[in-house]
């Protein structure tokens, strides 16, 4: 059954509105959850958020602008999305991904490429200070020595040996007819340009440690992916309770503001009578002293449902200057099934489905994990090198003389290129790394037993919690069942007072009344009627309250419903 919200209408003396007040209707069946616990889950409202969401940097410019129009679910979906809350949780979820990552890197393969240029200026002889340290000038002496042999062994009488002097100035007198020049080098090893380009690769062959901290990382998602879904749940019920508080005062306005003309048409009526001389002055006096009372609970009322919804746009994280109307009435269903459900069987749903929970579980398992990888810091670790180079050693000038195949003497002059194979070379290595730290002091020890440590916190922090949550789940029914009677208390109450109204009204109008009656009845009626609101209220934040405390899925909540034909 639903408690609808009463209706506001004055005359409650015609039979019609006094049962639209208090009427109560038949629950739907397709709003109803079953006792499983697993209710109707809530309509998505695409066109109205993605509007609201791709017009948000402009929602404060606009604020003069008719009002945006929300409904319940609408506002929960668009808290889904925009709150602040959800928002940092979502960051929360990403920056621990991306760390994840940055772990993972330990066991993929490391590629490393690198390029350096080294100019030489000047280059000492690698002979120096050795029996080899004249080596370079005698170079100039192998081909005296080649060319004399050769003369000597050609049977040729036209070629004749030479002096060393003879052979130099012909060697000299050929390069300059080549145009080239013969310049004596201190050390013909030396390269004036040196390039080196290497790509490196390494491999994790075996890591116990980074292994097992990568089989962590599906406990670290589910972790993520729990707090994620728990920060949604509370956002629901956010949402909720400050979504209904305002329907709650914007409802409690209207009762004072419908007290405040009943009282202000009984003060005209007590003046006339005072002026008439039938009733004395001080009845006039108190009554004009309780017009201006409920003038100022009005005021009163009104700037808290003005604050209530302040907070229900910090709460939707959509600018505060943003006009918002907000679309729906109070409306409870006192028949919920959640009533039926026994504390048991509530607590083990709870037990299965709270994200809270099941992080917890999550961070439990990844604790095991770290001490599993602590423990593997005793073993070695070996990893796979290889290392592919190019090298180059290009000279200043890379113009050069070559002699003749005919004559030693006569030379042509030549130039390689930049990239010639005489000047560039590769170079390409593999091979292994083993490292095994077979002492550390007493710090590996420490770094055991404090993950040790860390895995009993943990255990302590799940049985906490599952207490915990076995308590959030008792007061809750509780406090469910306490809202559904005081409804029904209320229900009765406000009938009582209706009616009694219509008497006082009765009775003054006949003349065997006083004002003061009539004033009397209608501040009952007024205090019972803001009752039963706050009854309703009560009732359906005790409702989302057990969702929130039972850790319903958000696809599987209530779908309450709501008098789309009442817009405040």
């Amino acid at each position: 059954m639903h408690a609808s919200l009463p209706s506001l209408c004055d005359c409650t003396h015609h039979p019609t509105c006094r049962r639209q007040y208090t009427r109560i209707v038949p629950s739907r069946t397709d709003h109803v959850p079953n006792p499983e616990i697993v209710p109707m889950p809530l309509r998505l409202a695409p066109v109205v958020l993605s509007l609201l969401l791709l017009a948000a940097p402009l929602l404060a410019q606009n604020a003069h602008e008719d009002p945006i129009t929300l409904t319940l679910e609408e506002a929960v979906q668009i808290a889904l999305l925009n709150s602040y809350a959800t928002q940092s949780a979502r960051l929360d979820r990403d920056d621990a991904t991306a760390q994840a990552r940055i772990s993972l890197g330990a066991v993929l393969p490391n590629v490393v490429a690198t390029s350096g240029y080294t100019r030489n200026l000047k280059t000492a002889n690698p002979f120096a200070g050795s029996s080899a340290g004249t080596l370079f000038s005698s170079f100039g002496y192998l081909g005296w020595l080649a060319y004399n042999e050769e003369a000597r062994t050609d049977d040729d009488p036209a070629t004749n040996t030479l002096t060393f002097t003879e052979y130099s100035d012909r060697v000299e007198q050929g390069m300059k007819d080549a145009g080239l020049s013969l310049i004596a080098e201190e050390n013909p090893f030396a390269v004036a340009n040196q390039f080196q380009n290497t790509i490196s690769v390494s491999q994790t062959v075996f890591d116990a440690s980074a292994f097992l901290n990568v089989s962590g990382f599906k406990y670290l998602a589910r972790s993520l992916d729990s707090a994620l879904d728990r920060q949604e749940q509370l956002t629901v019920d956010e949402v909720r309770r400050a979504f209904y508080q305002v329907l709650l005062f914007q409802q409690q306005s209207l009762v004072a503001a419908q007290s405040v003309e009943r009282t202000r048409r009984t003060v005209e009526e007590t003046a006339r009578l005072v002026q008439q001389g039938v009733a004395p002055k001080a009845q006039r006096l108190s009554a004009e002293v309780q017009l201006a009372n409920l003038e100022t609970q009005l005021m009163q009322t009104q700037n808290l449902a003005d604050s209530a919804l302040d907070n229900l746009k910090l709460a939707l994280g959509i600018p505060v200057m943003q006009r918002v109307r907000l679309s729906g009435s109070l409306e409870a269903d006192i028949s919920t099934p959640y009533l039926t459900v026994s504390e048991a069987s509530a607590f083990d749903k709870a037990r299965s489905m709270r994200p809270d929970l099941q992080q917890l579980e999550a961070l439990r398992d990844i604790a095991r994990v770290m001490l599993r990888a602590s423990q593997g810091s005793r073993l070695p670790t070996l990893n796979a090198i290889a290392s592919f180079s190019y090298i180059g050693a290009v000279p200043s000038n890379r113009t050069y003389g070559r002699a003749s195949e005919d004559d030693p003497f006569v030379f042509t002059q030549e130039t390689n290129r930049f990239f010639s194979q005489s000047y560039w070379q590769p170079a390409i290595s593999v091979g292994f790394n083993l490292r095994w730290s077979l002492f550390e002091g007493m710090s590996r020890r420490g770094r055991i037993q404090q993950q040790k440590i860390q895995l009993d916190r943990a255990e302590l922090d799940v049985l906490r919690t599952t207490q915990s949550i076995r308590v959030e789940v008792s007061a809750a029914l509780r406090n469910l069942q306490a809202a559904q009677s005081q409804i029904l208390s209320q229900e009765q109450n406000v009938a009582s007072a209706e009616l009694n109204y219509t008497y006082a009204k009765t009775r003054l109008a006949e003349g065997v009344g006083t004002p003061f009656e009539e004033r009397d009845a209608s501040a009952q009626l007024d205090q019972s009627r803001i009752n039963y609101l706050q009854a309703v209220y009560d009732f359906l934040i005790a409702q989302s309250a057990f969702e929130a405390a039972a850790g319903i899925p958000l696809t599987g909540q209530s779908d309450f419903q709501l008098t789309s034909n009442l817009t405040l």
